[in-house]
């Protein structure tokens, strides 16, 4: 007997099955330990393990961040309250006591604004330290790790009056090869700040072309 064809649409219901799933999950953002070729990074001046709030473009919250951030240039409220519920829900433990973010030079307040809407939901101070000195290629287009990280490096200029010395936040909205977190979070610790909890929209790493 023949088989029935496959439908030409799929079941609305299995549909927001899945993306209610997506938007349950959330990913984990290992700290990198090591600058290359190889030397270590000292325990004390590492991020902490951080949490992604969804894969870049996915059918959760991925369609969300792109539009915000390539057509609205703004972070709606759903994902505001989708990182606040995510950063509660994750606890991390020393649990954060202040908010900063990475800003970028295409879109100087984006991320930013972002962070003190987010820190608001929280009921937790923003402190803007980081400033981008220099627009650098994105970290998808560099073929290394050693490309990676020497292309963050001396991007970001630090203000060293606004590093709070209690457990930070640190909020960008897409993480892709992590030398972005690994060296801020450097930045913030050898600076006297609390252990670096990074805290991204999406992750980015699995779409490079």
């Amino acid at each position: 007997p023949s088989l029935p064809d496959l439908p030409q649409t799929p079941d609305p219901t299995i549909v927001m099955e899945a993306t209610q799933f997506l938007r349950r999950s959330s990913l984990s953002i290992k700290p990198r330990t090591r600058w290359p070729p190889g030397k270590p990074i000292d325990a004390e001046h590492r991020a902490k393990t951080g949490r992604a709030l969804c894969v870049w473009g996915d059918a959760g919250w991925g369609q969300l961040v792109q539009t915000g951030k390539y057509s609205d240039n703004r972070f709606s409220s759903e994902l505001i309250e989708a990182c606040a519920g995510l950063v509660r829900e994750w606890c991390p433990n020393p649990f954060p006591e202040w908010v900063t973010a990475i800003p970028s030079r295409r879109r100087p307040l984006l991320v930013p604004n972002f962070a003190l809407h987010l820190a608001e939901s929280l009921g937790l101070p923003f402190s803007a330290v980081f400033e981008k000195k220099a627009d650098r290629p994105e970290q998808k287009t560099r073929a290394n790790s050693d490309k990676q990280a020497r292309n963050v490096l001396g991007s970001l200029k630090v203000d060293r009056q606004a590093i709070l010395r209690r457990p930070v936040l640190l909020v960008d909205d897409m993480v892709d090869s992590r030398w972005t977190f690994t060296i801020a979070a450097w930045e913030l610790r050898r600076r006297g700040s609390g252990e670096v909890w990074p805290l991204a929209l999406a992750d980015s790493s699995g779409t490079r072309t």
